[in-house]
């Protein structure tokens, strides 16, 4: 099951760390790649600096603090923040009507609360 924990976090940091190319490229050119993309238009270019940057900060939080053995606490604490976030992205995405869209976001959910039930409960980085 650690196992299944380490790819789950692993597939969450990936997923987050991609998705800080909203930092540097262009919203306009993102929300040309489809209707998918064009909820990155209802946000200011600083709104999407700034979720970028928690997005990296996420991923460190994911991973660092059980890799260098430093408060390994944070694991869970950040699983737990991801999965606030993504939340967050399916209600935007309800609210704007990208119900097909929806489904990667509660994927991601599903993940974050898995790796936060894990990582706090029966699998812990104790001892």
């Amino acid at each position: 099951m650690n196992l299944t924990l380490w790819i789950a976090t692993g597939l969450l940091a990936a997923a987050l760390l991609v998705s800080t190319s909203k930092m540097f490229v262009p919203r306009e050119r993102i929300a040309a790649t489809g209707p998918a993309a064009e909820w990155i238009m209802d946000f200011s270019p600083r709104s999407l600096r700034v979720i970028g940057a928690l997005e990296l900060a996420a991923v460190a939080g994911l991973i660092l603090p059980a890799v260098l053995d430093v408060a390994p606490v944070l694991v869970p604490v950040t699983a737990i923040c991801v999965a606030a976030l993504f939340a967050c992205a399916a209600a935007m995405r309800a609210r704007r009507g990208e119900r097909l869209t929806i489904a990667p976001d509660l994927v991601y959910l599903g993940l974050a609360v898995f790796v936060a039930w894990g990582r706090l409960g029966p699998w812990a980085f104790t001892g």
